[in-house]
């Protein structure tokens, strides 16, 4: 891999380090620089600038809002999330649904917990889940959307690629999004599964639940994440049942 001028580095932040922000019907964790949360030193790793873990109440959500020259994936953990955008996409997101949508020169979209209001009874679950935002390759694109139900290869266990702009995912991962540097991986671990990171320039694994325990720096649990530089390849051992979020990244963000 490439990493000339890089030092290596493994970069443990823990979830208590993380920007909060409750607004009642929204319990939002930010590994990075968002909102009113901001810190000159942690405004993105690699591609990735936003990791926001929300949890928003039944009958509740984000209303009608733009977004503009950005690829940004949602991976539901628990409940369901309705999504409606102004180039007339609308579906229910649910775990093990991959989902993207290209903000690219202007997109409304809003994000709710009321899937009752398309179809089934009324519901009092919580949603939880995890955006995510990278930049795109080229700004002003033509706005897009894409989803792919990807439930039965995270049965394996092992690394599956969610989301990719990478030639090498071509025809492999679920979704593909505007940047050829970027591939996000789910995995759901058993206890005692063990998975392999990849080797890239730079690396984000993020515990979004469960516990595990990460080759040469011990255990990680829900809502820890580590910012990897110049090195990957260590292996990942679930403690507990567990799900892992890693992006794989071939660039970032000029200073």
């Amino acid at each position: 891999m490439n990493t000339i001028g890089l030092t290596p580095s493994v970069d443990i932040r823990r979830a208590q380090q993380r920007f909060t922000s409750n607004f009642g019907w929204l319990d939002s964790k930010h590994s990075f620089s968002f909102g009113h949360h901001y810190d000159h030193g942690n405004t993105h790793h690699g591609l990735l600038m936003v990791n926001n873990d929300d949890i928003v109440d039944p009958g509740t959500g984000f209303d009608t809002h733009p977004h503009r020259d950005m690829e940004i994936v949602t991976w539901v953990l628990e409940g369901s999330l309705v999504h409606q955008d102004s180039t007339g996409h609308n579906g229910v997101i649910y775990p093990g649904l991959a989902q993207r949508m290209s903000a690219g020169r202007g997109i409304l979209h809003s994000e709710k917990n009321d899937s009752w209001r398309l179809a089934g009874d009324v519901h009092r679950d919580p949603v939880h889940f995890v955006q995510m935002w990278v930049v795109p390759d080229e700004n002003g694109i033509t706005p897009g959307y894409e989803q792919l139900e990807i439930e039965h290869e995270l049965l394996a266990g092992g690394l599956v690629p969610v989301a990719s702009g990478m030639d090498k995912h071509h025809g492999e991962s679920a979704i593909r999004i505007k940047n050829r540097y970027a591939a996000l991986y789910a995995a759901r671990l058993q206890p005692g599964q063990i998975t392999e990171l990849p080797e890239a320039p730079y690396l984000h694994l993020f515990v979004p639940r469960g516990s595990v325990s990460l080759e040469g720096a011990g255990t990680l649990a829900t809502g820890d994440s580590v910012r990897f530089t110049a090195t990957g390849g260590q292996k990942v051992t679930a403690t507990e049942p567990a799900e892992i979020l890693v992006w794989e990244m071939h660039a970032t963000i000029a200073a």
